[in-house]
């Protein structure tokens, strides 16, 4: 009997041991799955609250914005803001923030598409003068007639000649615009090769970015020197006292955006609704035209070529 219940007890040692060893082994890795899990939904939500609050402290100058607005409306002042600078730069969610509680009477955002055979054979001006605002109104161009100056040439779109025109007409041409009254603020934004890379990356894995992404977003980081060297012969000739360009440094999205305000706001003589809310733009984000053109010169003599 004694010999009988050795026999019996060997396989049933074993038969319990193993599941309890698997039981664990799972019970391990739900738990590592859980806390990743836990891990990720903690920086999802902070990075929501760190928004959030990003998002409220332009509220301010977006009230200063409408008041701003009420000003053009009531003395009959015209608005141009043109937006320049590489895909991925931060102009469109900037432009999204700065227009969000406008009055929409009196706002236009204006992005142009390809030209069509009728706008090719017309005065290269025109179709974006057909767009100008009308007094009271602002226009917001997403992109410009500086298309002309940078991704036209980079791409073959235009002729060396149709180029050499354009830069010899702009400037005069922006001269009457504001000589006629027209407030014109011209605004590049400057990002770094390394921060487009990383976003263009994230509009390709990203369901909700990827309409973003065109053929001549896949071309920008290879021809990254070409657009630099196109930048830099549009800031050194077209950089005027009447129509100067603003540089916005935009890796960071949200300093960009809330300089861009700023800028925008100390362009007009508007009542200021809070005179206490901090309207000195941060000169490590806003450099003037003039600033950048000496910048890119001093690095091309230090590392042969432009970087900036």
């Amino acid at each position: 009997m004694t010999a009988d219940k050795t026999t019996d007890s060997s396989p049933v040692s074993l038969v319990e041991t193993e599941p309890e060893q698997s039981d664990l082994a799972t019970l391990k890795a739900e738990n590592r799955q859980l806390r990743e899990e836990l891990e990720i939904l903690r920086k999802a939500d902070k990075k929501a609250v760190k928004k959030h609050g990003q998002e409220l402290s332009l509220k301010p100058y977006q009230a200063e914005l409408i008041q701003l607005q009420r000003y053009l409306e009531e003395t009959g002042r015209r608005m141009i803001i043109i937006f320049e600078g590489r895909d991925a730069s931060g102009k469109g969610g900037t432009i999204r923030r700065i227009a969000r509680y406008m009055n929409t009477k009196h706002y236009r955002i204006v992005a142009m598409s390809k030209p069509t055979t009728e706008q090719r054979s017309q005065w290269y001006f025109q179709k974006y003068v057909r767009e100008f605002p009308r007094g009271g109104e602002i226009v917001l161009f997403d992109r410009s007639w500086y298309n002309r100056a940078m991704v036209e040439p980079v791409f073959g779109f235009c002729t060396p000649e149709e180029y050499k025109n354009f830069m010899k007409g702009v400037v005069g041409f922006e001269k009457d615009i504001v000589r006629q009254g027209t407030i014109l603020i011209k605004i590049y934004f400057s990002v770094t090769k390394e921060e487009q890379a990383r976003r263009f990356e994230r509009r390709k894995t990203d369901p909700l970015r990827q309409w973003k992404l065109s053929e001549i977003d896949a071309q920008a980081q290879e021809r990254w020197d070409e657009f630099t060297n196109q930048k830099y012969e549009m800031l050194k000739r077209t950089h005027t006292s009447a129509a100067p360009w603003t540089i916005i440094r935009s890796n960071d999205k949200h300093l960009a955006r809330l300089n861009v305000m700023r800028v925008i706001l100390n362009h007009v003589p508007y009542n200021r609704l809070n005179p206490e809310l901090d309207y000195i733009p941060d000169p490590e984000v806003v450099i003037s035209g003039a600033r950048e053109i000496e910048m890119m010169e001093a690095e091309r003599l230090k590392q042969g070529k432009f970087t900036v």
